[in-house]
């Protein structure tokens, strides 16, 4: 496929091309309590072509190589007329020249593993919250998928991966009397199909979690000092900053370029934040990106100070700063966007014990449950949290919605637990989907957050 593809580049008269070609295998099932409602399997591919001309750079998906020389002809002349009107001209940073093939590493390869094993190991994790006289629905979802991409460009990088996924889904629902709780349930990895397994006692935990939340007390709003669970620490670090760490959502936005100006100091001297989707392992996971750069660990916080950002060879050249490898496509519909792989706060010294004894009064929020972000503010949802008096968890609390500002929670942090957790259901939804983008943390302790009920 490499020489095809290189083939194909000969024929684009361009200051810089480059070609992706992709294959892409998906395998899913889903249960609605114990009834298998969907099996489904696909195998799709396609190309994309990007081409810099004349000061502009353009993309275009095709499916077929019969469509290759007119897609060729489409993106040089979308690239001419897109460098007409550009202020100035698209230029992209130096980079080396790369030619690897690179297979992650799989402890158990999902393609090995039957359809039949799969639809069963589904159906014994079904059965665990349904044996609780108050869980009156489970939705359950697998999917494993593999992507094998291929890579050349005009520069004479010649780059083959595969990224393997696997991933469960879930949501397990509760009623009592007019009360209805549900609370949501994931595995997965990127290292193969043993992160599916041995998820009995994670079903059964979270069945539990699901009937406490119908005898729990909605919560009352108010300003509480609280402490983020790993996951809510970790969507806080994703959502509410990690975007703004992206180059070309910042670029055009001049107030909010110059806050997030590389030395600032943003938050708590105890602050600092990663992007490292060098983890073998995690859902984040990956060794190039889409235009042919080799990802790297990213600081983009060290001790409350702004020192990295997220690029794109295009966004690089622009801001002056280093590649970072995190230009990455959905899939081969679309040209890359700059992406998020792994984003974390980075561990600190204090036990959970240790956190609760600092916090003293305040409420444990737990799991996070939808959310959006305005500009700098935030607002999440929380699936569950507990009072906390004295430095002891206390009585459990729902319908809790978390507010603030970036800049304000980043300066507010006033402790960091010791221990790292990531999500096992990677995802992010800015312009594409991206199944591996990754986050997590440890659990932290942050003052003053407004605190509203539903």
């Amino acid at each position: 496929m490499i020489e095809k593809l290189k083939a194909l580049l000969q024929k684009v008269d361009a200051d810089y091309s480059d070609i992706r070609y992709e294959v892409r295998y998906d395998n899913a099932l889903h249960f609605s309590n114990e009834e298998l409602t969907a099996v489904t399997s696909s195998l799709t591919d396609g190309y994309v072509i990007r081409v810099l001309k004349g000061g502009g750079i353009s993309a275009v998906a095709f499916t077929s190589l019969v469509d290759a020389e007119k897609a060729i002809k489409s993106a040089i002349e979308s690239a001419i007329v897109m460098g007409k009107y550009r202020k100035k001209p698209v230029k992209l940073a130096a980079i080396g020249v790369v030619k690897d093939q690179f297979k992650p590493p799989l402890v158990e390869d999902p393609r090995e593993i039957s359809m039949d094993e799969k639809i069963s190991l589904m159906k014994k994790y079904v059965k665990i919250p349904l044996q609780q006289e108050k869980i009156i629905n489970v939705e359950l979802g697998y999917a494993d998928i593999i992507r094998e991409k291929y890579f050349v460009s005009s520069e004479g990088s010649e780059i083959s991966e595969e990224l393997v996924t696997t991933v469960l889904s879930g949501d397990i629902k509760s009623k009592s009397g007019n009360v209805i709780q549900n609370v949501r349930i994931s595995a997965g990895g990127s290292d193969g199909f043993q992160n599916i397994r041995g998820q009995e006692d994670n079903f059964a935990k979270r069945a539990g979690i699901a009937i406490d939340l119908l005898s729990a007390e909605p919560i009352k709003g108010g300003k509480y000092n609280c402490i983020l669970n790993h996951m809510m620490t970790g969507v806080f670090t994703h959502e509410a900053f990690g975007h703004f760490s992206e180059a070309d959502l910042i670029e055009s936005l001049p107030a909010m370029r110059e806050k997030m100006e590389i030395g600032s100091k943003l938050g708590s001297d105890l602050v600092n934040i990663v992007d490292d989707a060098t983890q073998e392992g995690l859902l984040g996971f990956y060794k190039y990106d889409d235009e042919g750069v080799s990802v790297r660990n990213v600081q983009l916080m060290k001790e409350g100070v702004l020192t990295g950002r997220l690029h794109s060879r295009r966004t690089a050249e622009e801001f002056g700063e280093p590649v970072s490898g995190h230009n990455i496509a959905e899939d081969f519909r679309y040209a890359p966007i700059i992406r998020m792989g792994t984003i974390y706060i980075e561990k600190g010294e204090d036990s959970f014990e240790e956190l609760l004894h600092k916090l003293e009064d305040g409420i444990y929020l737990c799991d996070p449950k939808g959310g959006q972000t305005a500009g700098e503010n935030f607002t999440f949802g929380a699936q569950y949290g507990y009072e906390v008096k004295d430095g002891k968890l206390g009585k459990m609390v729902r319908d809790i919605n978390v507010s603030g500002n970036l800049y304000e929670t980043l300066q507010n942090i006033s402790a960091i637990g010791n221990d790292l957790q990531f999500t096992k259901r990677g995802g992010c939804g800015k312009g594409q989907t991206n199944i591996r983008s990754c986050f997590g943390g440890p659990q932290i302790i942050v003052k003053n957050l407004v605190i509203g009920g539903n």
